[in-house]
């Protein structure tokens, strides 16, 4: 509810800024040839006589920065194929071959329905969960700065599947195997090198371990993207959960990566306190503590497709 609260205070932004949406489709090129192009276009209006806004492209090269979403999405008709893994903490010693002997993997596919709307499904080996997102685009930062941010809003959804154990005179319900996700996404493109998003997220366990436990969980991400070269970047998250907001005997998720362009691919290569994959784990759940050796290396990777080929406007 405060989430969609949140939502329609940010509405007069929405009438600042102007409307009109457009699709955003990963883009391997170098952000050179972008602004060249983007101030092509810009010039070519202007000479007609025409007024357009043109927004800011790769604000991030993924739509995940490294566990949480970014504020980009796939185009129109384009399909991504994601492999996400994690393996186990790093101080298990040499018995465990230093995590490698354990892990948990996701598999999912996201697709571009509209310029704006990007839905998702996937499946997570952690507790065989399965989850579905959908994340509407509200505004767009524009590269002449009339709208300064970019907006995006998150919903989700998720169920475990695994066996639990029964209770002798208690039902176990499928809605106590369900969780929620509402988080609303603002992002800056400061420059060609550097990128910044804050992620207010909210939670909902439908029943939860221990009694006096919440079960909204509230918490407050941040991200980042510094550009080193034309195919690699550093990337960062932080997800604070708000006190008296957060579960038992959790902490918050420290995620720290490289994201390596390839083509049609992006790979992600990172370490991390969180083993699982889910909003609902990482943010919810992170059972490591970074300070203490508690560190997962993992990666990700993305591959698109071009199922619905957009007509190009001429």
């Amino acid at each position: 509810m405060k989430i969609r609260i949140l939502i329609l205070l940010l509405f007069p932004l929405v009438i600042l800024c102007g409307p009109g949406y457009s699709a955003f489709a990963q883009n391997t090129e170098d952000t050179t040839k972008d602004n060249i192009d983007e101030l092509a276009k810009l010039l070519d209006s202007t000479s007609k006589g025409g007024v357009h806004s043109y927004y800011t492209t790769a604000t991030f090269k993924s739509t995940r920065i490294i566990n949480g979403h970014s504020i980009e999405n796939v185009g129109k008709g384009v399909l991504d194929f994601r492999i996400a893994h994690r393996f186990g903490e790093l101080n298990e010693g040499v018995k465990n071959l230093y995590g490698l002997d354990n892990a948990t993997t996701k598999f999912s596919f996201d697709y571009g329905i509209t310029d704006w709307l990007m839905v998702g499904v996937g499946r997570s080996s952690f507790e065989k969960e399965y989850d579905g997102f959908f994340k509407i685009k509200i505004l767009r930062q524009t590269i002449n700065d009339a709208c300064p941010i970019s907006l995006s809003y998150l919903g989700g959804m998720s169920v475990k599947t695994m066996d639990v154990a029964k209770i002798p005179g208690y039902t176990y319900y499928l809605s106590n195997r369900l969780f929620y996700i509402d988080e609303l996404i603002l992002a800056r493109k400061f420059n060609q090198y550097f990128s910044l998003q804050l992620m207010p997220c909210y939670l909902h366990y439908n029943i939860v371990s221990e009694l006096g436990e919440p079960n909204d969980v509230f918490a407050i991400g941040a991200g980042g993207r510094m550009k080193l070269s034309k195919r690699i970047a550093v990337t960062a998250e932080y997800y604070y959960t708000v006190p008296g907001h957060k579960l038992n005997g959790y902490n918050n998720s420290l995620s720290v990566g490289v994201d390596i362009e390839t083509g049609g691919h992006v790979f992600q290569l990172f370490v991390t306190n969180s083993a699982a994959v889910t909003e609902r784990t990482f943010i919810g759940e992170t059972t490591g503590d970074p300070f203490n050796g508690a560190l997962h290396l993992g990666f990700n990777i993305s591959r698109v497709f071009t199922v619905v080929r957009t007509p190009q406007v001429k």
